[in-house]
């Protein structure tokens, strides 16, 4: 999940800064920049946003006016040079205050403030699992048992810990069914689940004791989305 976020500017320098700041944050997404509140009201009455990283200071309206006429205002966090708005923006329940040069560090920490105060206020009610038809009969599988997904001919099998259970859907079908952030197809006959590899070996993988291949061309992408930046080097 990811929130849209919007700046609003009359500064261009500061506009780009913001944004650039919001494309290194993996839970915003940068919908819109705006260097006046007239021209982010417009937008916002036909786009759906859920936080405004916000200048106070801006000719014809200030940042504060503008959020006090919007009927339900989306998140905000003000981003000013000047700090003596502090106590009134707080009194609008803003989620934070940010005073210019803003550092990396303190923008993460405020933004990851309204992404955790969104979270608490639309609890996600995505099932954490699936039914699947083996054996004649339904079986529940929760997304987290599984380990990995084999192709054998024109049918599946989906190996967890304890069972394997062989259904007949195809290896595509079986992925769409699978959430994205969590599985990776890896081999034209295996999907493994990301978070239960425990090795990288050549051009194979370890889940465990259990060895799974992989395909040469995915051998980049794949070794990203398993270690992210967490690899150690001399």
């Amino acid at each position: 999940m990811k929130l849209r976020c919007v700046v609003i500017d009359d500064e261009p320098i500061a506009r780009k800064g913001m944004e650039e700041y919001v494309a290194d944050v993996p839970y915003l997404s940068h919908v819109g920049s705006f260097e006046s509140a007239a021209d982010a009201k417009v937008y916002l009455s036909d786009h759906p946003v859920d936080l405004m990283l916000l200048d106070i200071r801006m000719p014809k309206q200030s940042g504060i006016d503008f959020l006090k006429e919007l009927h339900e205002p989306p998140l905000v966090i003000f981003t000013t040079a000047y700090p003596q708005h502090a106590l009134e923006s707080y009194e609008l329940n803003v989620i934070d205050y940010l005073v210019k040069p803003i550092s990396p560090d303190r923008f993460k920490k405020a933004t990851q403030k309204a992404f955790d105060y969104f979270q608490l206020k639309n609890p996600q009610t995505v099932p954490d699992f699936f039914f699947i038809k083996s054996n004649h009969q339904l079986e529940k599988i929760s997304f987290s048992e599984v380990l990995f997904v084999e192709a054998m001919q024109n049918y599946c099998v989906i190996h967890t810990p304890s069972r394997k259970l062989i259904c007949y859907i195809t290896l595509t079908a079986m992925l769409e069914k699978l959430p994205a952030d969590r599985f990776m197809k890896v081999h034209k006959s295996f999907i493994v689940a990301l978070d239960k590899v425990t090795g990288i070996e050549g051009s194979s993988l370890k889940i465990g004791s259990l060895v799974i291949p992989t395909s040469r061309s995915l051998k980049a992408l794949l070794t990203e989305r398993i270690t992210g930046k967490t690899i150690l080097k001399r």
